[in-house]
């Protein structure tokens, strides 16, 4: 994991880095990333890749900046340096990018800011391919066919731009109309300056998300060593501020960059007539609810089997309506629900095993972990109960921390891969499965909130704004 491979932060980067660290960053909500429908035009495109090349320097810009000014020494911990390098090389890599040479016609036309072919209906429903998966932080899930009338068998059943924030500060010409998506005609044929541009544009923020993926444990890593320096059980209420405002900003970045190359590919597809309306981007436009709860149920269950020798892990009662849709990003849902069910199958598992001391663990009956799924006016709540003995009111505050765990014998970074974007998720250990995702569920507007009862179980009630207006949470 070197961090340099011919690259090295100069003192002139790193002013450019604090000139565009000024600038405050534009936020961008789920109806606006929408707009482009499921077959987006070439001059949207373009005005898309416009736009993250100049946001997401700035975001880049305020995260080196904050991890080069942490106290404590722990801006020279090894992990934070390589970390700081990523987003440095990163910024590099998105203003070295060439603006694209345009004539007056066609910036007449690109900032015409009129839909000649009119906007892709939302209402349609078609099924999804099938070979998509869910990958981000170690979690990878096979994608289900989904459609609308699907049964599951588990145990029961904008308009508007971006925000009057930051601008690229060189590009004054642009800063003006600085928009995320702008309504183009599909029916141009647009030349090969704004093809190669946005070629060129996905193939950099490809390469820029393959070099970030690892980033949630490698920060995790250079923390657990400050931990260990000042002799700290848990992080205090700075570095968890900090922590908080650096994992919320990953998860804007990764969004950014994963829906443009989601619609620049199926800008791609839609021109072979192999595109899915259901989808723009990484966003789902009828996720369905049930479907995913299932695929997070068996993918926790499994990570139970495996992490225990169990040849069956407790069961998971799913109520939920089979129709239940709305608009969200089916890889964040999933990644909630897996982190916040394998708790729950944690704790109902050891809860049973200290209550039955002299029985082998397959000779255990577990509670099953109850799945509650209602639909309200403004959200949609999942409540996950398990009887896994509850956590006591003193501990309630800790596990919100990052880097908090009950876990005795940690993963090894080194030898267990976690600085590999592949790695098997592990069942527990790393301390901030609950945090980052109430960081998921607050990101488009939601939340995730935890009851205990010590002594029997626990509730968890993930939150999840169905009116998709929200814009994100910059800081």
């Amino acid at each position: 994991m070197s961090k340099h491979f011919g690259w090295r932060l100069t003192s002139k980067l790193r002013d450019e880095i604090y000139k565009y660290a000024k600038y405050q960053p534009t936020g961008v909500s789920l109806r606006q990333m929408v707009q482009f429908g499921p077959k987006p035009s070439e001059g949207s495109l373009f005005h898309a890749s416009r736009f993250v090349v100049e946001e997401l320097p700035i975001r880049l810009a305020h995260r080196v900046k904050e991890l080069e000014e942490l106290p404590n020494e722990l801006n020279k911990d090894p992990s934070i340096e390589l970390v700081r390098d990523w987003y440095a090389q990163s910024f590099d890599e998105l203003i070295s990018i060439p603006k694209p040479e345009i004539d007056e016609e066609l910036k007449n036309l690109l900032y015409k800011n009129v839909n000649e072919s009119g906007n892709s209906s939302h209402s349609s429903i078609s099924k999804p391919n099938n070979h998509i998966i869910f990958e981000d932080d170690g979690v990878i899930v096979p994608r289900r066919r989904y459609t609308h009338s699907h049964s599951t068998d588990s145990s029961h059943h904008l308009h508007g731009s971006g925000g009057s924030g930051g601008f690229h500060p060189l590009d004054p010409d642009f800063s003006s109309s600085k928009k995320y998506y702008i309504p183009c005609s599909k029916n141009l044929n647009y030349p090969p300056e704004i093809v190669d541009y946005n070629r060129l544009v996905t193939e950099t923020l490809t390469k820029i998300k393959k070099r970030h993926d690892a980033t949630v444990p490698t920060i995790a890593k250079g923390v657990q060593n400050w931990k260990k320096i000042v002799n700290a059980s848990f992080v205090d209420n700075n570095m968890q501020s900090f922590l908080d405002r650096f994992y919320m900003s990953r998860i804007g970045i990764r969004m950014l960059i994963g829906q443009q190359i989601a619609i620049s590919h199926q800008y791609k597809s839609s021109s072979f007539n192999n595109y899915n309306d259901d989808y723009v981007g990484i966003i789902c436009l009828h996720t369905n609810v049930s479907e995913i709860a299932q695929d997070a149920i068996d993918s926790a269950r499994f990570t139970c089997e495996e992490h225990y020798g169990l040849f069956e892990a407790p069961k998971v009662q799913l109520y939920c309506p089979e129709d239940l849709n709305f608009m969200y990003v089916p890889g964040h849902l999933v990644h909630m629900l897996f982190e916040t069910l394998k708790n729950s199958l944690r704790a109902t598992v050891e809860n049973q095993m200290r209550l039955n001391p002299d029985k082998d663990i397959d000779d255990l009956e577990f509670p099953p972990i109850k799945i509650i799924i209602a639909e309200g006016e403004e959200d949609i709540t999942i409540k996950i109960s398990d009887e896994g003995g509850g956590i006591p009111r003193s501990a309630i505050p800790l596990i919100w921390t990052y880097l908090y765990t009950t876990v005795d014998d940690l993963p090894n970074s080194e030898s267990s891969g976690i600085a590999k974007s592949d790695y098997r998720a592990p069942m527990a250990g790393y301390g901030y499965g609950l945090p980052i995702s109430r960081l998921y569920a607050r990101y488009f507007g939601g939340d995730l909130k935890l009851i205990s009862m010590e002594g029997y179980g626990t509730d968890v009630y993930l939150h999840l704004n169905r009116l998709s207006s929200s814009s994100e949470p910059l800081q």
